[in-house]
């Protein structure tokens, strides 16, 4: 080979040698979870929690995991699939904020934390953002579980207007949904009714009460509530007569299935990483 060629084929070796180094370069979560971010369309969110947990967000990512909550029993699942992500859409410690100074001599706490830092995990929460999704990515995944895309109301993808059925009725098509899950409900189970509002998670008895004296609410399904509140507001609505119920799904039944959409959701913009949904399933048993 001539001095030149070969010159010139070293040169052109070294190039694609360095841009396939940095092609093959993972990405780091702190890379990763701005592109979340950025896919979700939404503004910088003011004191959002939705921030890193734990972990250092300049690791290199192996793979990720989505969940509810990143419990022992979903950490420990994602070290054994190979992932060192972990999107998770509630508190790893708790309480809504990740407080942790009152467990700093708690077993249970110390426990958690030092498996998550031995496997050199990071955990990012994804609450507000995905809820700021047009339309909300937790409804999306929880209108798709319930097969009610086409009973949405415009505008108000909440909102569902279904065939006439009775309470019962409706609680039997939800049972079958939520096979595992146990409903508190109140009201009357032969009321007839088609207009449905889903409060997913915990939005609060005024937002239930608010929406129950909507006209064009029938039935509030929604996660949970403080039982002296919302559920002595209806138990009095339907002791009046009115033609009004609610439904308590859990609150992990009510907004799990957004964070399965989530996992399907990363993978149309993230193809290198394997991203996947593990579910965490409901926090108690019923006896």
């Amino acid at each position: 080979m001539k001095p030149l060629l070969l010159l010139t084929f070293c040169l052109l070796t070294v190039l694609l040698s360095g841009q396939n180094s940095s092609q093959n370069k993972a990405l780091t979560a702190g890379q990763l979870i701005q592109a979340v971010i950025r896919h979700t369309g939404s503004p910088a969110i003011p004191n959002t929690v939705d921030v890193f947990k734990e972990g250092n967000p300049e690791t290199p990512v192996t793979g990720i995991v989505t969940c509810m909550f990143a419990t022992m029993d979903v950490l420990k699942q994602a070290v054994s699939k190979g992932c060192n992500l972990i999107i998770t859409h509630e508190p790893l410690y708790y309480n809504h904020l990740d407080e942790t100074t009152q467990f700093l001599n708690d077993p249970v706490f110390m426990a958690k934390k030092k498996f998550i830092n031995a496997n050199k995990l990071v955990i990012w929460r994804f609450h507000d953002y995905i809820h700021s999704m047009k339309p909300d990515g937790i409804m999306t995944g929880m209108t798709e579980k319930l097969g009610w895309e086409k009973y949405v109301v415009h505008d108000h993808p909440e909102h569902f207007r279904l065939p006439e059925t009775t309470l019962g009725g409706l609680l039997e098509n939800l049972k079958k949904v939520f096979p595992g899950s146990v409903f508190y409900v109140v009201g009357n189970p032969e009321m007839k009714l088609t207009n449905v509002w889903f409060a997913a998670g915990s939005p609060g008895s005024g937002l239930h009460i608010q929406l129950l004296e909507n006209n064009d609410v029938d039935v509030v399904i929604t996660g949970e509530a403080q039982q002296w509140e919302t559920y002595e507001y209806i138990r009095d609505a339907v002791a009046q007569g009115r033609n009004k119920a609610v439904i308590f799904l859990g609150h992990i039944p009510s907004e799990e299935a957004g964070m399965d959409y989530c996992a399907l959701w990363i993978k149309t913009f993230i193809s290198d990483i394997p991203v996947q949904f593990v579910e965490c399933g409901p926090s108690y048993w019923s006896y």
